[in-house]
């Protein structure tokens, strides 16, 4: 049904009448927001939605996904007794099988990572696996993993069923209309012109799909995805497949299974996958598939009759080739644009649109009503990406690898290949011949670690310690003990100058960033909530100039972030400089001898003490020096010009020889900052965790003029005892031998309690460090954590861990403030 009224003025468009953009409109009108629209230009669920296969899988790598996703299966379960339209939605659940012992490691890594999340699941014999899923043959399998929360819906119905839902409560749904233009005035969304109309419009929502690129053309907007063809087959029924026969996955065969009408649905991601529309979707693409590619289908083929081999004598219904919309990191794109307001995304979902749909439906819909995530959605924020991640030549080579990333094993610390190099260091080619191993994080190639040759140049994956440990050990040792340089360019840098940025800053910043230039401020950026949604180092250079040095990946979070809680009319202006400085950090108790041996500058204690900044000449060149630690020892950030940076690294590589100068990467730095137990953005810090569970209130200023934003939120958490139920803790394993990675269950008294959000292993400590995040049933005091036992689920073994309320190495925090 399509009401065809073309209203002129509306609070609320969406664009695509898919299964996402029918779950914004829902949750909109059930959020009590009834004046909406919905615009499909040409049928509901015409695009991609039709097509789907329609699995719905529980469990995510990040836990506040899983939680969209079991929200998803709620609505699900529950919405054809709201609107009485069937969705088709079982839950049947589903097996996942290894081929390989690596893969039965990642699986019992998965399950206890789902235990932790509150996922129920089970590890499974082959032949407990094949009496669940009889069409089968197991004598490759080592094993499965059995999720009996999970289901199956048909996607159409779905759509149908939202869309009835949104109807009931007063939002209008009109197809056969096609937007041809986004209406902007003063940075700001106003309506939509379409082929029968003009709509005035207070928000827009894109959920155009494959076309919701092209849309964000239109006014500006990066929506960086690409089309690819994902193909399945429909086979005639089968022997032993009933109804209830769960969905089956066999990822080291790329593959998927799920009943449908008494037959197999079969289909999966092959490793090369097949980007399409290069030159645009075509706008009429509607309930349309393109020809059947036997050829690019033959290693999905080949593995499925490995794994059912009834399938050679079944014969196939129907050949699907749909084109899909992917991202380049294989998470989906929500949120409001960081550069057009009121202008809001939901597109890109990677063949998990109709598991994501009815979370990502309300998480955006909550975004759109609040003003703001209401929940850590980092890992799908738009902001995550920048206007280079939208070039139609990098998104077309990257999306051939991300894709067929599915199914393929996710080793710890695993790179992506394609579309590289990307951004560079002036350093990179320097590094590149002392044998480093570039790691890329926001397009940057950043250097993990240095080789000791060419032949050892590379990242040998596995579940335990990898290739490299002995060389980031070297690194790490340096560091401590003498002096290394870590290039670390790829940090993002905000200037921020006017009249009120100091006033403006310390409003948005949760410590006082109102003190003399010169110095350095940690801080937080607070959302509402008290929760993080960045943290990073303000350097005041002058009365009214400011320098924000934020994490690689934060630069259009951060600088969007800001912006948006300037006050209306300040006088401040925000500029990106990031390609303007490399960043160099010289570490370690012989960094004053180096830095000493090329400046004129009094390094000592008296005139340059700990968190501090100066200009000061280096060699020929003068640079920015900012005396701060990432890996708690003494040393400088030094902020080079880019055209001085090959110098300048020359200079300290010369005059740091005789103290045994090292390059040192990313992965040395992990290490070193989790022995400290530094926090880190998104990891330990996020949107949903506040100072005081961080362990971060000293970075806080609760007493300073003009309080800041989320301050209302920490005085109301700090008198409520059941606030530090949550909490981040540090844990070092007993065991010396075994590495630790991140994901893991956490145990506390023998009851799993939270995941480990990051580790590494401490050469210092001579074990694996962790920092996790702990939900408990009661606050987590010193004294409960002290009597506590700690335990670390590593793919189903328990492994003994040490809680540490202060950090095992230089506990005092001694080492980075050592005079001359």
């Amino acid at each position: 049904m399509s009401d065809q009224t073309l209203p002129g003025d509306v609070q609320y468009v969406i664009i695509g009448g898919g299964i996402v953009g029918c779950s914004v409109a829902y949750h909109l009108t059930k959020l009590g927001h009834t004046d909406v629209v919905l615009l499909e230009q040409g049928q509901l669920s015409c695009g991609t939605t039709w097509h789907a296969a329609g699995l719905v899988g529980q469990l995510r790598s990040q836990p506040a996904m899983t939680e969209l996703i079991r929200y998803s299966t709620e609505l699900y379960a529950g919405l054809e007794a709201e609107t009485g339209l069937g969705t088709g939605w079982k839950q049947c659940g589903s097996i996942t099988v290894a081929r390989t012992e690596d893969r039965m490691t990642m699986l019992k890594r998965t399950a206890a990572a789902a235990r932790a999340q509150g996922v129920e699941v089970d590890v499974i014999s082959p032949a407990e696996a094949q009496e669940k899923w009889p069409v089968m043959q197991v004598d490759d399998v080592k094993g499965a993993l059995w999720m009996p929360g999970d289901g199956k819906a048909n996607p159409t119905d779905l759509t149908q069923s939202l869309a009835k839902g949104s109807r009931n409560r007063g939002a209008k749904v009109i197809e056969g209309i096609e937007v041809t233009d986004i209406l902007t005035e003063n940075g700001a969304v106003t309506g939509v012109v379409t082929d029968q109309g003009t709509i005035k419009a207070d928000v827009v929502i894109n959920c155009a799909g494959q076309w919701a690129r092209k849309l964000g053309l239109m006014c500006g907007v990066d929506v960086p995805l690409h089309s690819a063809e994902h193909l399945y087959i429909v086979t005639e029924k089968m022997e032993g497949v009933s109804p209830d026969l769960p969905v089956m996955r066999d990822p080291d065969g790329f593959i998927y299974f799920k009943e449908e009408t008494g037959g197999l649905v079969m289909g999966g991601f092959e490793p090369e996958a097949k980007p399409w529309g290069m030159n645009g979707i075509p706008d009429k693409f509607f309930f349309q598939l393109l020809p059947d590619d036997w050829n690019q289908f033959e290693i999905l083929m080949d593995n499925a009759l490995i794994r059912v081999p009834q399938l050679a004598d079944a014969g196939v219904r129907e050949f699907y080739n749909g084109p899909e919309s992917f991202t380049p990191d294989n998470n989906y794109i929500l949120g409001e644009a960081p550069n057009l307001r009121n202008f809001f995304v939901g597109a890109g979902f990677n063949s998990m649109g109709i598991a994501s749909a009815g979370g990502a439906g309300r998480a955006l819909a909550e975004w759109i009503v609040e003003g703001a995530p209401t929940s850590d959605l980092w890992a799908v924020d738009i902001r995550r990406f920048a206007g280079f991640n939208n070039n139609p030549t990098w998104l077309h080579d990257r999306i051939k690898e991300t894709l067929g990333l599915h199914y393929a094993m996710p080793w710890p610390n695993r790179e992506l290949d394609t579309a590289r190099p990307f951004r560079r260091s002036p350093l990179y080619d320097r590094l590149a011949a002392k044998h480093a191993v570039f790691g890329s994080k926001m397009g940057w190639e950043r250097a993990n670690f240095f080789a000791e040759d060419a032949a050892s140049a590379r990242i040998d994956y596995s579940f335990g310690r990898q290739n490299w440990h002995d060389a980031v050990a070297a690194e790490h040792k340096a560091v401590r003990e003498g002096v290394a340089l870590f290039d670390q360019t790829s940090f993002a840098k905000l200037m921020v100058q006017g009249a009120d940025a100091c006033a403006q800053l310390n409003r948005i910043c949760a410590a006082n960033v109102d003190v003399a230039p010169g110095h350095t401020v940690y801080t937080g950026l607070l959302n509402s909530r008290g929760g993080y949604e960045s943290d990073l180092t303000v350097l005041r250079l002058e009365r009214d100039k400011f320098l924000l040095i934020t994490g690689s990946a934060q630069a259009v979070h951060d600088a969007d972030w800001i912006t948006r809680n300037l006050e209306g009319g300040a006088h401040v202006v925000l500029t990106d400089v990031t390609s303007a400085w490399s960043v160099l950090a010289l570490m370690g108790p012989k960094s004053r001898d180096v830095l000493g041996a090329l400046s004129n500058a009094d390094l000592g204690n008296a005139a340059f003490p700990f968190s501090t900044h100066r200009q000061i000449d280096l060699g020929y060149a003068t640079v920015l020096a900012n005396r701060m630690t990432y890996v708690g020892e003494l040393g400088w950030e030094l902020i080079v010009p880019t055209e001085f940076t090959v110098g300048v690294y020359d200079d300290l590589m010369r005059a740091g020889a005789a103290h045994g100068i090292r390059d040192a990467g990313y992965y040395a730095l992990e290490g070193l900052r989790l022995e400290k137990g530094f926090r880190a953005w998104s990891r330990e810090l996020t949107p949903d965790i506040t100072p005081m569970q961080a362990g971060l209130s000293f970075a806080v200023d609760m007493d300073k003029p003009g309080g800041f934003i989320g301050r209302d939120a920490l005085v109301a958490a700090k008198a409520d005892p059941r606030h530090l139920c949550t909490k981040i803790v540090q844990l070092v394993l007993e065991d010396g031998a075994t590495q630790l990675w991140g994901g893991e269950a956490v145990l506390m008294d023998g009851n799993e309690i939270g995941e480990v959000r990051s580790a590494a292993y401490g050469h210092s400590l001579g074990a694996s460090a962790a920092l996790c995040l702990l939900h408990a049933g009661q606050p987590l005091t010193r004294a409960v954590l002290e009597a506590a036992q700690f335990k670390v689920d590593l793919a189903g073994e328990k492994l003994p861990a040490i809680v540490h309320l202060r950090s095992p190495y230089d506990p005092a925090g001694a080492r980075p403030k050592a005079d001359a």
